[in-house]
C-alpha cells in the first residue's frame, strides 16, 4: 500500500513539474508579445487567442493519449480536412446538421479504427501508418471536393462557432465537455490506468492477462471521435469544407503534448500540460500573426519550440 502511495505521489509530482514548464513558458510567452504584437492583451485578441485554441486542444487530448502509449497520429490534420468537406457536403445535400456530423464522425472514427488496427494488430510503426492515412485521407478530401472549398453551411451550423451559451461562447464549451470526458476517462478509469502502462511498462499488462491491442485500439478511435467533433467547430469557422484547411494543425497538436510534458516514451504526462501547451502554442502562433511575420517563420517557431521540450525531455531522462 505505502508503495502504491508514493508511485501516485511520484506520478502526481512529474505531471506538476512537467504543467509548471508549460505554464512559465505561456507566462514568459504573454509577456513578451505584450510588449512586441500591438493589440495583444486586448480583449477581443484574447477571446480570439482561446477560441483557436479550441480546435487544436479537440486534437491535442487525444493526441496526449497515443503519445503516452508511445505512438503517434500524423493523419489527424488531413482526417479533419477531410470531415470538413464531409459535414459541408452532407449537410448542404440533405439540409441536416445531424446527418453532416453523424457522417463526418462515422469518417474519422474509421480513420481512428484503421490507424489502431494496423498499428496494433499488425505491429506496424505508427509513424509510418499515420503517414499512410495522411497522404489517403488528403487525396480523398481533394476528390470529394473537387479541389475546392464548400461553401454556404446552414445559419445552425455557424452558431457551433460563433453562437454563445450561458455567457461562454460554444467552441469553449465543447473543448471542456471533451476535456472533462478525457479527464475522467485517463484518470479514474482501467482503461486510462492501462493507457499509462502501454507506454510505461506494457509486460505487465500481458502478465496480467490483459490484451494490449484491444487498448491501443480504443486509443487511436478517440482520437478519431474528437477529430469529427473539431469538424464541427472547424466547418462551421470557414462557413464551410476545404480539402487543405487543417493540414499542418497535427503538427501544432504534436507540438502542444510536448510543450505540456509528455514524454515519447515511459508513459509519463498529463492533460494540464497539453491544455498549457495548447495555450503556448496558441499565444505564440497569434502573436507571431500580429507581428505580420509569415508563416513560415510562425512553424520555424513552433519547431524550435519542440526541440527544446524535447531537449528538456531528454535531460530529465537522464536526471
Amino acid at each position: 500500500m505505502v508503495e502504491t502511495m508514493n508511485s501516485v505521489a511520484s506520478g502526481a509530482r512529474a505531471r506538476l513539474g512537467a504543467a509548471s514548464g508549460a505554464a512559465w513558458l505561456l507566462v514568459g510567452l504573454c509577456a513578451v508579445f505584450s510588449v512586441l504584437a500591438p493589440g495583444f492583451l486586448s480583449g477581443a485578441n484574447l477571446v480570439n487567442v482561446l477560441l483557436q485554441a479550441t480546435i487544436l486542444l479537440l486534437l491535442a487530448l487525444p493526441m496526449t493519449l497515443i503519445i503516452l502509449t508511445e505512438g503517434l497520429d500524423l493523419s489527424m490534420g488531413a482526417v479533419l480536412s477531410l470531415c470538413t468537406v464531409v459535414l459541408a457536403v452532407v449537410q448542404i445535400d440533405s439540409g441536416s446538421i445531424v446527418l453532416g456530423l453523424a457522417a463526418a464522425l462515422a469518417v474519422a472514427i474509421a480513420f481512428g479504427l484503421f490507424n489502431g488496427l494496423l498499428v496494433a494488430a499488425f505491429d506496424l510503426p505508427p509513424f509510418v501508418v499515420t503517414l499512410g492515412t495522411l497522404g489517403a485521407a488528403q487525396g480523398l478530401a481533394l476528390v470529394a471536393a473537387e479541389g475546392r472549398t464548400t461553401m454556404g453551411v446552414a445559419e445552425g451550423l455557424r452558431w457551433f462557432w460563433e453562437g454563445g451559451w450561458l455567457g461562454l461562447p460554444v467552441p469553449l464549451w465543447l473543448a471542456a465537455l471533451t476535456w472533462a470526458v478525457i479527464h475522467v476517462l485517463l484518470y479514474h478509469t482501467r482503461f486510462g490506468a492501462r493507457v499509462f502502462a502501454l507506454g510505461g511498462n506494457r509486460e505487465a499488462l500481458r502478465f496480467g492477462g490483459i490484451t494490449v491491442k484491444w487498448s491501443l485500439l480504443w486509443v487511436y478511435a478517440l482520437g478519431g471521435v474528437c477529430v469529427g467533433l473539431a469538424s464541427l467547430l472547424l466547418t462551421a469557422r470557414l462557413n464551410g469544407g476545404h480539402p487543405t484547411a487543417a493540414i499542418g494543425l497535427e503538427f501544432d497538436a504534436i507540438a502542444a503534448v510536448a510543450v505540456g510534458g509528455t514524454a515519447f516514451e515511459r508513459g509519463k504526462g498529463g492533460l494540464t500540460g497539453t491544455v498549457l501547451g495548447v495555450l503556448a502554442v496558441g499565444v505564440m502562433r497569434n502573436g507571431l500573426n500580429l507581428m505580420s511575420m509569415p508563416s513560415s517563420v510562425q512553424v520555424a517557431a513552433v519547431g524550435v519550440v519542440v526541440i527544446i521540450a524535447l531537449w528538456i525531455d531528454a535531460a530529465r531522462g537522464r536526471a
